[in-house]
């Protein structure tokens, strides 16, 4: 059994991905696996968050003692890091492969990340945490690198295209999951609890005038009466605005290389004995 003590020693190299575990000997409690053990785990994590994740309530959603999960974990953070590779697993490569040219595989892996962090808010915090090569995840990461090798960017550019588009992807998914949550815990829909914010700053006098240059842009987006098209709008042409930025960039770098190739040729020319 890998213990959470042995795992600070060499934290990192700290994954269920990593280390070795002798089998158990003899059966394993009847009618329970990993499958089924991550599955309500998800459930668990989307319904309570990771903080609220034991193996005592595991277990307890499971009808099994908590010593019955440890035939097939060792420690909670075994069970998050399955969790996460196989949410991982509901990007749909098929739709990505069917996409076409680096744009269209971008748009298709960019909305499914998205789609993943608002559907599992506690995905977020376990991207820094964790090191994320299970199976699903690095199949994952190799499409990603991929649409952004087939943009024509030179390799030493492709990893800041590549954080320029999924970080973005991150932070905004992550934002959207956390307000999703925010306004359940609240008991209000999304539109009523942005309508209800907005008006509570924007109706106090101390926010007036620090309030006056945004004050178009507040009225544009409450225009819409709804949060879930102000999401999807604005996610849709920032990552176009991404896209179109790649295309100038793989253009600007076309550019200088043919450039420093028309200087090498000149300095070959003019040298002695050529």
């Amino acid at each position: 059994m890998v213990k959470a003590a042995d795992r600070a020693k060499n934290p990192a190299r700290s994954s269920v991905w990593l280390e070795k575990r002798a089998p158990r000997s003899g059966g394993g409690p009847a009618g329970l696996d990993r499958d089924r053990i991550v599955a309500a785990s998800i459930r668990m994590l989307d319904e309570e968050g990771l903080a609220k994740l034991s193996m005592r309530k595991l277990a307890t959603e499971l009808g099994v003692t908590a010593m019955s999960l440890y035939w097939y974990v060792d420690t909670k953070d075994d069970i998050i890091e399955y969790a996460v590779d196989t949410v991982y697993g509901e990007i749909d490569l098929a739709a990505v492969d069917a996409a076409g040219d680096w744009r269209e595989r971008i748009r298709v892996l960019a909305l499914d990340y998205r789609r993943m962090l608002v559907n599992h808010p506690w995905m977020s915090p376990c991207a820094g945490q964790y090191l994320n090569i299970g199976p699903h995840a690095i199949l994952v990461g190799g499409k990603i690198q991929e649409a952004i090798g087939d943009t024509g960017l030179p390799m030493t550019r492709q990893p800041s295209a590549m954080s320029a588009v999924f970080q973005f992807v991150y932070g905004y998914g992550t934002i959207q999951s956390q307000f999703e949550r925010r306004a359940t815990e609240a008991g209000m829909s999304q539109d009523d609890f942005y309508g209800e914010s907005i008006r509570a700053f924007r109706d106090d006098p101390q926010f007036v005038e620090a309030l006056e240059p945004m004050a178009e842009i507040l009225d544009e987006r409450a225009s819409h009466g709804s949060v879930t098209a102000i999401w999807d709008r604005d996610f849709d042409y920032a990552l176009e605005v991404l896209i179109a930025g790649i295309e100038v960039m793989v253009e600007r770098s076309r550019t200088e290389e043919a450039g420093t190739s028309r200087t090498e040729d000149a300095r070959t020319e003019d040298a002695p004995g050529t």
